[in-house]
């Protein structure tokens, strides 16, 4: 992630959210998703709005799927899911926050508590966002490659300590020192392959360059680990955390390894089929998202650039997964509940490191505290498409908002945050003492 895009991400979170003494969790929720899902972006420049708020008249609004009264969660001080609000701040994220489209599901106890879309799915015929559409998960994806890997842990088969030479022997540099639990947590020091210039998309010139030729190429493993590698590293193993999308990728290399099998089908036969997952797959080269969809958009002086199509394979198990938000919650739920990882897995998952960047990040799992508890789940971006899963950590109420950046809002940050705060805490400010 180039300083270049650091700066302008926090400039834009900082602009957005205020935090007074009351709301401080709720902010630090927001501006730790937000930090995430555009640090595993890739393609980070086509995330950040871009110009002004989409017309009004572009942001319909699809009748919600949620009870007729609000559902209040039992137990005091439990999130209750408010549906008229719901729709208002899902509003807002298009009207005032710039996208072209978002949707979101609030579920609870296994069942639907709310759903809705807002935002059309294409700018050109202004066909409205369709319920049920699949998206492009970005980072999510390393939740479904983590998990893969805890399972070998459990199966034995894997060592969390394991140096990654024992796996992957001469192809990184220093790998005896560097650990698969590292590579988990990003604190190996391997450099981001999305560092080097092919992957840039800031600016004009970049930008249309890789709408021509970047995102048709094919890209292997072994291609990205040696584009990550010809460069020095962030820094020695377990000294620091530097995020690393080569990270993820070089676990995919070792599942496979392990297995005999891509990491992509070890996911298919160990979460995606058990869990009944119909609208998730792993693509490798296919630039189609299949099924229903929203668009992705990148905005451009002569006019938004559909990035829908677009090749993956340079991310693979960091960032290359579809899905729908019922599945993401489905997969949630079913993490968070134990039904994929035994205790002792779950709980290496959910160990945080310090960041230095105001959140915490655990083995492809991070924590959010907030207003109205602890919510666990991750973030993730790739061109067009951004994506934030977080659910409690009983597994009983998950949270998944799938957006389409598209112009550039002082409010894109705030009208996220707020929809968040609606779907977790059941209000934009929930009353109180701050968690977190």
């Amino acid at each position: 992630m180039t300083e270049t895009t650091v700066t302008a991400i926090s400039t834009a979170v900082r602009a957005a959210t205020t935090p007074g003494p009351r709301t401080a969790a709720r902010h630090r929720f927001v501006r730790r998703a937000v930090a995430v899902a555009l640090a595993g972006a890739g393609l980070l420049a086509t995330l950040v709005p871009t110009a002004a708020a989409v017309p009004s008249a572009a942001a319909p609004v699809a009748p919600s799927t949620a009870p007729s009264t609000a559902a209040a969660v039992a137990g005091p001080g439990r999130p209750v899911t408010d549906p008229a609000a719901l729709d208002r701040a899902l509003r807002a994220v298009v009207g005032e926050g710039g996208a072209s489209a978002v949707l979101a599901e609030v579920r609870q106890d296994g069942r639907t508590a709310w759903r809705g879309t807002a935002g059309v799915a294409d700018l050109t015929t202004g066909a409205p966002v369709p319920d049920g559409a699949r998206f492009r998960i970005g980072s999510v994806t390393k939740t479904f490659a983590a998990t893969v890997v805890l399972q070998l842990v459990g199966e034995r088969r894997l060592g969390l300590d394991d140096p990654i030479e024992r796996h992957l022997p001469g192809l990184v540099p220093n790998g005896t020192a560097i650990t698969v639990r590292q590579l988990l947590n990003h604190t190996s020091g391997i450099r981001n392959f999305t560092d080097d210039p092919r992957f840039d998309t800031e600016g004009e010139e970049a930008l249309e360059r890789w709408l021509t030729v970047g995102r048709w190429s094919t890209y292997r493993p072994l291609d990205v680990v040696r584009i990550a590698t010809a460069r020095p590293p962030y820094g020695s193993p377990g000294s620091g955390w530097w995020y690393s999308n080569t990270n993820y990728v070089l676990l995919g290399l070792i599942v496979e390894r392990v297995t005999g099998r891509t990491w992509a089908q070890e996911t298919e036969r160990r979460i995606i089929r058990p869990l009944g997952l119909r609208d998730t797959s792993m693509p490798d080269t296919s630039v189609t998202v299949p099924g229903p969809h929203a668009h992705g958009y990148a905005e451009r002086p002569g006019g938004p650039a559909d990035v829908t199509l677009q090749n993956p394979s340079a991310y693979g198990a960091a960032g290359a997964g579809i899905s729908s938000a019922r599945d993401l919650a489905r997969f949630n739920a079913a993490l968070l509940g134990g039904r994929l990882l035994r205790p002792a897995e779950l709980d290496a998952m959910k160990q945080q490191v310090d960041t230095g960047l105001g959140f915490t990040y655990g083995l492809g799992l991070s924590r959010h505290p907030g207003a109205c508890g602890e919510f666990w789940g991750l973030t993730g971006g790739i061109a067009g498409y951004g994506t934030l899963v977080t659910g409690t950590a009983d597994g009983r109420r998950q949270v998944v908002v799938s957006v389409n950046p598209y112009h550039r809002s002082d409010a894109a940050g705030s009208t996220f945050q707020t929809l968040v705060d609606t779907a977790t805490c059941g209000s934009p400010r929930p009353a109180g003492p701050a968690a977190g």
